[in-house]
C-alpha cells in the first residue's frame, strides 16, 4: 500500500488498530506492507475551514434517506455545529433550513485505483469502511468530537442477526465495529472521536415518522435507497429505484410504516403481482437472475428479522448481541435487551402490516410463505 508516511503507517499502535478494523468487518486476515508513494500528492485545492462556535458534530451525507431525516431531527439541537459531510461525490445538492438558508456542508472528494487489478467487492464493506475514515478524517480536520451514524436498528444490527446465508456478519454500520475505529482513528490522527447512534433503537418507519411530525419538508421523498447502479435500476433511459433489492425494501417498508405513499414511477418492481416477472415496469429491456435473487435475498432478511425474536433457535444469537452491544455502548446488558426487543418487536409489526397491505397474491406473501 503506497502512503506518503510510511512510518506512521507502520508504527505498532496504527497497524494493529487498522488491522483489528479491517478483520472485523470483512472475516478475512489481513497483512498489509505499506511503502513510500512514488509521486507527490498534490496540495488539495480547497480545505474544511470553519468558523463556527463550539462543539462541532459530523453527519455522514448521503442520497439515502436516513442522513436526510436524521439531519432533519437534529438540526433543531446542533443548528449550525452539525456538518454535513458528502463522501465520494461531486454533488453539492446543500440541505437548506426552513427559511431557505443553506446548512452548513462539504464534500470530500476521493478516489481509489487499483491499476491492473479489476478490484470487484461485492460485499459492499469497503464502501462501508471508506465512509467511516472519511467521516474520521473530517472530524479530525474539523477538530469535531462526534460523528453521528444515522441507521435505524434495522440498518445497524440487522445485517449482523441476520447475516446472508453462511456469510460472514455485516457489522459496516454497528457500534462494534465503529469503536474499533474510534481506536484507530485515534491513534492515527491524535484525535478522540465518538461515534454516536440517535436512532440505533427504533425503526426507520419511526425515525421517518418523527421527522415528518418536525418537518414539513418532502425532501425525503427525493432520496435515493437503491444499491443498484443506473445499468439495473432504468427504465426508458430514466433512473428509478429498483424496489427489490434489501435497501429498497426496507425503504418500501418504513415509508408505509410512517404511513406515506410513493409515486408508482419510484421504483421499478410493483410487489403486488403474482409473480415476480409481472411485477417488473413494462419498459424494462432485460430481467436476469441475479435481479430475482436479490430480490429474495432483500425480501427473506426483512422476514427472517420479523421473527427473530420470537424464533427459540435464535435466542442464543439475540443474548450474545445484546451482551456485545452492552459493552461497545457502555450500557446494562439488561437495559440493552430491553430496548432491542423493543426495536425488534417494532420491525415485526410494520413488516407483518406492510406485507398484508401487498396482498394475499404478492409473490412476496408467496416467498414469504403467507399466500392464501
Amino acid at each position: 500500500m503506497p502512503v506518503s508516511d510510511p512510518d506512521r503507517w507502520k508504527s505498532p499502535a496504527v497497524r494493529d488498530a487498522l488491522i483489528n478494523a479491517l478483520q472485523f468487518l470483512t472475516g478475512d486476515i489481513w497483512d498489509i506492507t505499506f511503502v513510500k508513494r512514488r509521486k507527490v500528492l498534490e496540495t488539495p485545492q480547497e480545505t474544511l475551514q470553519l468558523s463556527l462556535v463550539g462543539e462541532l458534530a459530523i453527519l455522514p451525507f448521503s442520497e439515502g434517506l436516513d442522513s436526510r431525516i436524521v439531519a432533519g431531527l437534529m438540526a433543531d439541537k446542533w443548528e449550525r455545529r452539525l456538518i454535513r459531510v458528502r463522501l465520494g461525490s461531486k454533488s453539492n445538492d446543500r440541505p437548506k433550513t426552513a427559511g431557505g438558508q443553506p446548512q452548513p456542508f462539504t464534500t470530500i472528494p476521493y478516489e481509489v485505483r487499483a491499476a491492473g487489478y479489476s478490484f470487484a467487492e461485492t460485499s459492499a464493506r469497503s464502501r462501508g469502511f471508506k465512509f467511516v475514515m472519511l467521516s474520521g478524517i473530517a472530524a479530525h480536520l474539523s477538530k469535531a468530537t462526534t460523528i453521528f451514524v444515522p441507521e435505524s436498528g434495522q440498518g445497524a444490527l440487522g445485517p449482523a442477526l441476520v447475516p446472508v446465508g453462511q456469510a460472514y456478519s455485516d457489522y459496516r454500520n454497528h457500534p462494534l465495529f465503529m469503536r474499533r475505529m474510534e481506536a484507530l482513528l485515534a491513534v492515527l490522527f491524535g484525535h478522540k472521536v465518538r461515534f454516536e447512534f440517535p436512532r440505533l433503537w427504533f425503526t426507520k418507519g419511526q425515525t421517518l415518522e418523527a421527522y415528518l411530525r418536525t418537518s414539513r419538508n418532502a425532501e425525503w421523498s427525493q432520496t435515493r435507497s437503491c444499491w443498484q447502479d443506473n445499468r439495473h435500476a432504468s427504465v426508458d433511459g430514466k433512473r428509478r429505484q429498483c424496489g427489490i433489492c434489501a435497501a429498497c425494501m426496507l425503504r418500501r417498508l418504513s415509508v408505509h410504516a410512517a404511513g406515506q405513499t410513493e409515486k408508482p414511477e419510484t421504483y421499478i418492481w410493483d410487489l403486488k403481482t403474482p409473480s415476480f416477472e409481472e411485477g417488473a415496469a413494462a419498459g424494462l429491456k432485460k430481467i436476469d437472475g441475479a435481479q430475482r435473487e436479490y430480490a429474495i435475498a432483500g425480501t427473506l432478511h426483512l422476514d427472517h428479522l420479523a421473527s427473530l425474536r420470537h424464533a427459540p433457535l435464535h435466542a442464543p444469537t439475540i443474548r450474545l448481541n445484546a451482551a456485545q452491544l452492552a459493552k461497545a455502548l457502555d450500557m446494562a446488558e439488561d437495559i440493552v435487551r430491553i430496548k432491542l426487543d423493543t426495536m425488534l418487536d417494532k420491525h415485526a409489526s410494520e413488516w407483518k402490516a406492510y406485507v398484508t397491505s401487498l396482498g394475499s397474491e404478492s409473490f412476496v406473501n408467496r416467498w414469504t410463505g403467507r399466500a392464501a
